[in-house]
Formats: structure tokens, C-alpha cells, sequence
């Protein structure tokens, strides 16, 4: 027989855990720049399942009230997480090509290891972050200039550098101005889909400062606004957001949508790879416009303190 206290305890916990959901769905409604806002809402996903053991908890303890409130909450927040999980089947014939987005934590990432998983899998446009010199080096001694052998980079300091490549020639390329990271753009000629705009993205994290975070998304929404559309997408980037922040959902509003969320491929964490824990978020992230991701997976870059992620896209260009 359980006592009074013992049952009083569960029920105040499971009205801890249903509030603590509720504090995740407002979070990934959350439009303002709070700095503990902004973080907290990467963890919005981990506070939403926990509504699920709320439910559980007042169902056993025939608490109809409790219940039935828990269970609208689990209702919400999975409504917010669905579109991750369903996918967008798509019969639309066009070309297929595999993307792959890569941060190399500077010179970090085992160069060898990254050329190996491009080469076996067929990457035929490759976005990266934290591009240092000494990395665009160690890349090219690995053989990556063979396997791609178009490129457009801007290499820097730490976290500064982006670069593009390509296994098809690269024009009209472009590095945008006013941002603390180096933000790039270059147009693909890919048999089968013509002309393609591919960007490298990298907005800064919010610790560096939530309103400059806010604004360098907002401003990068502007560029894909601006992206030519006559052609297919693709922009590949360390977002530093997750899809539960709306600042970063804004950018799928309009011609762009997540790769991830364009296959079902559910919540694919990339963050962080070099801690004693397992990765927790995901804010590595491939958009495309004029096409729709049919498979998305992370994979293990050694060195680095992201799993690189990787995508095939299938672009709705011109055929033959």
C-alpha cells in the first residue's frame, strides 16, 4: 500500500514534469533574444518529452484532471515536433545529388577521415566551417581537391573561415559583408539540374551575443529571400540554432525548407561531439529550394566537435 505522501509526491511530480513540458513548447514559440531564452530553447525538445511521463504518472494514479491536461500538452508538443518525423514524400523527377555540411573545429577534424566519407559516398558539393588555412592544406594533402576539385573558400582565424566545394564548376561566388564569421555563396553547374546556388553559412552562437545571433539570422534569411528563382538551392551552415528556435524556422517560411524535416529524418543531433556525453543538439543544418531531401544522416568526424551531416538532395532543375 503506498502512502498518502508517497502518492503526493508522484502527483507533484508529474505536475513538475507537465509544467516543465509547457515551458518547452512556449520556448519553441519564443521569438524574443533573451540569452537564457535563446539557450534554453535548444533543450525545448528534452522539456516536451517530459510530458509524456506526466501523463503516464496521473493515468496510473486515475488523476482525470492531471491526466487529461498532460495529455493535451503531449498532443501539443507533438504537433510541434511531427513535421521532423513525417516527411514530404516527393515523386517529382529531377537529379539527385548528395550534400554534406561539415564544422572542423579549426584544423581539428581528421582531414583524412572527411576526404574518406566524401569519396565513399559520393558528395558531390561539400559546405564547411571553422576553415583555417592549415585545414584548406591538410584537405588538399588528404586528396579532397581531387574528389572535388571546384572550390570557392574564405579560410580564417578559428572560427572564422567557410569554404564551398564542388565536384562541379563553381561561378558567380560571393562573400557577404558585415557579419563576424565569413558567410558564402557560389552558383554550381550540375548536369541534369542546370544552374544551382549553393551558400556556406555560418552565423555566429548565441553566446557571443543573442541580439548579434538574432540579426545575422535574420539578415541571412534576407540573402536566401534574395536567391534567383528561376534555379534550384542549397545552403549548408552551423545555423548555432535548432529547429525549436523560431529565428531559425523563419528561414523555412518561404522557398527554403530543412533538409531534415524534408525526409522525416527526425531529430538528428550534431552538438557537441567532444564531451564526455553523447551530442544533444542539432544545429548543423542543410535548406533547400527547388528540390527536396529524400535521406539525411549524421556522420562521425573524428577531430572535429560536430557530426557532419549528410544529404541526398533531389533538385527539380532542368532535365538532361
Amino acid at each position: 500500500m503506498i502512502s498518502k505522501s508517497v502518492l503526493l509526491g508522484i502527483r507533484l511530480l508529474a505536475w513538475v514534469a507537465a509544467l516543465a513540458a509547457v515551458a518547452g513548447i512556449a520556448l519553441h514559440f519564443n521569438g524574443s533574444s533573451s540569452r537564457i531564452l535563446v539557450l534554453a530553447a535548444s533543450g525545448a525538445p528534452y522539456l516536451m518529452g517530459s510530458a509524456v511521463l506526466g501523463a503516464v504518472a496521473f493515468v496510473a494514479m486515475r488523476h482525470r484532471i492531471g491526466a487529461g491536461v498532460a495529455i493535451v500538452v503531449v498532443a501539443i508538443a507533438t504537433w510541434t515536433q511531427a513535421p521532423l518525423y513525417v516527411g514530404h514524400p516527393d515523386d517529382t523527377d529531377g537529379h539527385t545529388v548528395t550534400v554534406m555540411q561539415a564544422n572542423l573545429l579549426f584544423d581539428g577534424a581528421d582531414p583524412r577521415a572527411l576526404v574518406d566519407e566524401v569519396r565513399a559516398r559520393g558528395v558531390a558539393v561539400l559546405t564547411v566551417n571553422e576553415l583555417t588555412p592549415t585545414a584548406v592544406e591538410y584537405l588538399g594533402r588528404a586528396g579532397l581537391d581531387q574528389v572535388l576539385p571546384y572550390r570557392f573558400l574564405s579560410p580564417g582565424r578559428t572560427a572564422t573561415g567557410t569554404g564551398i566545394w564542388s565536384s562541379h564548376r563553381l561561378s558567380e561566388t560571393v562573400e557577404y559583408d558585415g557579419f563576424v564569421l565569413n558567410q558564402l555563396s557560389a552558383t554550381a553547374e550540375i548536369p541534369g539540374a542546370g544552374p544551382v546556388t549553393v551558400y556556406a553559412f555560418h552565423p555566429v552562437p548565441p553566446v557571443y551575443g543573442t541580439r548579434v545571433w538574432a540579426d545575422e539570422l535574420s539578415r541571412l534569411r534576407d540573402i536566401l529571400d534574395r536567391s534567383p528563382s528561376n534555379r534550384p538551392a542549397i545552403a549548408g551552415g552551423d545555423f548555432n540554432a535548432t529547429y525549436d528556435h523560431r529565428q531559425f524556422r523563419a528561414m523555412l517560411s518561404g522557398r527554403f525548407g530543412d533538409a531534415t524535416e524534408q525526409a522525416g529524418a527526425g531529430h538528428l543531433v550534431t552538438y557537441p561531439t567532444d564531451k564526455r556525453w553523447p551530442p544533444l543538439v542539432g544545429i548543423d543544418h542543410i535548406l533547400v529550394a527547388d528540390g527536396r531531401a529524400v535521406a539525411v544522416e549524421t556522420v562521425d568526424l573524428p577531430g572535429a566537435d560536430h557530426r557532419a551531416l549528410v544529404a541526398q538532395v533531389r533538385l527539380h532543375g532542368k532535365q538532361g
